[in-house]
């Protein structure tokens, strides 16, 4: 299991034409481990995960994973407001090599807290990778109550 302690950097996501630019990503990760990040994330939403297509975003996670090559932490972005899609982007970042996943709270469809709740032990029960909860109510139009974490 890995600890995960440190800064980590989320990752914006560079294209070229229309698509993703892979190159510039893989120079985007050398960049940030050679000024001493402790971890990457791929796909938040720095990384502009919500217009990202599932394609895009499983692949940013694969040429990151390959990138990063073991030398820090990879906590892959693998939220959305669908729970069946959240659990489809879990399985593919566990698949790539993800050492955990970063899960923001459902948006668009502000889920009460037992909807929140229902969700992320949803995610949990379908995941062997470890998940970091990431709550921005300024992006979801929800807010995840302590109450809520605390009984997660």
């Amino acid at each position: 299991m890995v600890r995960f302690e440190g800064s980590y950097v989320a990752l914006v996501t560079p294209f070229k034409q229309g698509e993703v630019n892979e190159e510039r990503l893989r120079e985007l990760v050398e960049f940030q481990i050679a000024n001493g990040t402790d971890g990457i994330v791929p796909c938040g939403t720095t990384g502009e995960s919500a217009t990202l297509s599932f394609q895009e975003h499983c692949r940013v996670i694969e040429v990151v994973v390959d990138a990063v090559a073991g030398r820090v932490p990879v906590l892959a972005g693998a939220g959305s407001n669908s729970t069946r899609e959240a659990i489809e982007l879990l399985d593919h970042a566990a698949e790539a090599g993800a050492d955990g996943a970063l899960v923001i709270t459902p948006y668009y469809n502000k889920p009460t807290q037992e909807g929140l709740y229902q969700h992320f032990s949803e995610l949990n029960r379908n995941t062997k990778l470890p998940i970091v909860m990431y709550n921005v109510p300024g992006r979801t139009s929800v807010n995840m109550l302590p109450d809520t974490v605390a009984r997660l």
